[in-house]
C-alpha cells in the first residue's frame, strides 16, 4: 500500500486492575479502539502504553490480551509501530515480538512529500527539566538495564513502585512550564530533521501549535492521555488531524 492512513496514538497508561475513569474502562476502550481500525493501516504507539515495564518475563493476564489483541491485527495487514515512552523503557524484543510489532528509536521520521514528519515519545523535548534528562539518561544506559533485568521479580516491582512515588512527589512540586517542551528545543529537532510535523505524547496535553520554522509553516501536535479522555492522530495524504473524544466515545 503506497500511501496507508497512520494512527499515532501514546500514553494510554495500562495497568492491571486499573479503575475506572468516568466509568470509562480504559483497557476496554483501547480494544475496542484497535478493532475499529481500518484495515491495512498503520498504528504507531509512541510511548507509555503500559503505566510501568519492569522486564518481558512478566506474566499478567493484561500483558497478554493486549499483546494477543495487536498481534490480531496483522491478520487486517495492520503494521504496528513502538517507540519507548518514560514509563515503559523497558519493553523488549521478546514482548514485541509477542505483539508482532517493530521497535523504533527514540527519534523517528516519515516521508511527507519534501519534509518529513517527525514523531517521539516527548520527553526528550523537556529539557528545562535537567532533574529529568540527568535521570533519564542514567535509565538508559544499556548495562544498567541489563542489571535491573537480572534481578528477581519481586525486587523490580519494589524498586519501579518506589521510582514511580518519587517521580510523583517531585512532579508535584515543579511547575508546568518545567515540565513541558522547551519550544527551541521543538524547533532544532524539527529543522535537524527537515520536518514541517512534529507528533509527540508524554506532557498530557493534547493541542495542535502551529509554527513558523525559517518563514515556513509548521505544525506540532500533542497527544493527551488516556486516563483524560480517548486520543489520536490521523494521518492522511497531506493531513495530520488530532482527534479527541471524551470517555463516551465507542
Amino acid at each position: 500500500m503506497n500511501n496507508p492512513v497512520r494512527f499515532f496514538i501514546a500514553d494510554i497508561h495500562l495497568a492491571d486492575n486499573q479503575p475506572a475513569v468516568d466509568h470509562f474502562d480504559i483497557t476496554a476502550g483501547f480494544l475496542s479502539f484497535l478493532k475499529q481500525l481500518p484495515n491495512q493501516c498503520e498504528l504507531y504507539i509512541l510511548g507509555d502504553l503500559f503505566d510501568y515495564w519492569v522486564g518481558d518475563d512478566v506474566q499478567s493476564i493484561l500483558y497478554n490480551q493486549i499483546a494477543d489483541a495487536l498481534k490480531e491485527l496483522s491478520l487486517r495487514h495492520i503494521k504496528k509501530f513502538f517507540v519507548h515512552g518514560n514509563r515503559d523503557f523497558l519493553i523488549g524484543k521478546h514482548y514485541a515480538k509477542r505483539c508482532d510489532m517493530n521497535l523504533l528509536s527514540d527519534i523517528n521520521c516519515l516521508v511527507n512529500q519534501n519534509k518529513n514528519i517527525v514523531f517521539l515519545h516527548g520527553d526528550l523535548l523537556c529539557i528545562d527539566d535537567p532533574q529529568y534528562q540527568k535521570f533519564r539518561k542514567i535509565m538508559h544506559k544499556k548495562w544498567l538495564q541489563k542489571l535491573f533485568l537480572l534481578l528477581p521479580l519481586k525486587i523490580r516491582l519494589k524498586i519501579a513502585t518506589k521510582l514511580r512515588k518519587e517521580s510523583s512527589q517531585h512532579n508535584q512540586i515543579k511547575s508546568e512550564t518545567i515540565m513541558d517542551v522547551n519550544p527551541k528545543a521543538v524547533i532544532d529537532m524539527m529543522i535537524a530533521n527537515n520536518a514541517s510535523i512534529m507528533v509527540h505524547g508524554h506532557t498530557h496535553k493534547p493541542a495542535t501549535h502551529h509554527l513558523y520554522i525559517n518563514d515556513e509553516p509548521a505544525t506540532r501536535i500533542v497527544l493527551g492521555a488516556w486516563h483524560d479522555g480517548i486520543s489520536y492522530i490521523k494521518q492522511e495524504k497531506n493531513s495530520a488531524t488530532l482527534e479527541l473524544y471524551n470517555h463516551s466515545f465507542k
